[in-house]
C-alpha cells in the first residue's frame, strides 16, 4: 500500500505479502497484490515470479495517478486478463513463448490488438509515456527493472535534486584537518 499525507510525503505499508529475495524459495503464491494491479503473468498462475510483477503494479498506479482512476479496474482474475489483453494486445506462443504453459491460460482468449497508450493516456507526456510502456510489458523479462526506471529520463529532475543534496552535503563537511603545515 503507498500512503500519501497531505505534505506530499509517500510511505510504503502492509508487508504483510512481501518476500525475501535471496532466500532460495521457488514457487509463491499467486494470490498476491490487489487484483487492479496483478501482473498479466501472476494472473496466468506463475508461482515463480520476481520484483518485475512490483514494476507492472508501479505502471498501473503510474497510470492511475496521471487519471484518477485505474487502468485496468478487473472484478476477477479472468476480467484482469480481458482488461489487460484489451490494452495491451493479446499475447500469442510468437509474442510470448511459453505462455501456453501457465496453469490459467485459456487458448480461446479473445485477441486484441495492442492499443496505442497515447491515446488511452493523452495527459502523459510522451517520457512519461515511455516509461509505462517500459513498465507494462506483458512479459516480464522485457519489464524495465526499478534500478533502470529510476535512472529513465522522466526521473531527470529527481536525479538533478540527488546531485544537488550530494554537493550540498559536501560543502557542509567539515574539513579534514591538515596535517601538513604551509611555511
Amino acid at each position: 500500500n503507498l500512503l500519501i499525507n497531505n505534505k506530499g510525503q509517500l510511505k510504503l505499508a502492509d508487508f504483510g505479502l512481501a518476500r525475501a529475495f535471496g532466500i532460495p524459495v521457488n514457487t509463491f503464491s499467486n494470490e498476491v497484490v490487489t487484483l487492479w494491479y496483478r501482473a498479466p503473468d501472476v494472473l496466468l498462475g506463475s508461482r515463480t515470479y520476481n520484483t518485475s510483477i512490483d514494476i507492472w503494479s508501479a505502471g498501473c498506479i503510474m497510470a492511475e495517478m496521471y487519471t484518477g482512476r485505474p487502468l485496468f479496474p478487473g472484478t476477477t482474475n479472468e476480467d484482469q486478463l480481458q482488461k489487460i489483453f484489451r490494452l495491451m494486445g493479446t499475447p500469442s506462443e510468437r509474442s510470448w513463448p511459453g505462455i501456453s504453459q501457465f496453469p490459467e491460460y485459456k487458448p480461446n482468449f479473445p485477441v486484441y490488438a495492442t492499443q496505442d497508450l497515447r491515446n488511452i493516456l493523452p495527459q502523459v507526456d510522451p517520457v512519461g509515456l515511455q516509461l509505462l510502456s517500459a513498465m507494462l510489458q506483458l512479459r516480464p523479462e522485457l519489464r524495465i527493472s526499478a534500478t533502470q526506471a529510476l535512472q529513465h529520463p522522466w526521473f531527470a529532475d529527481l536525479q538533478q535534486l540527488r546531485q544537488q543534496q550530494a554537493h550540498m552535503h559536501q560543502q557542509h563537511m567539515p574539513g579534514v584537518p591538515s596535517t601538513q603545515r604551509a611555511y
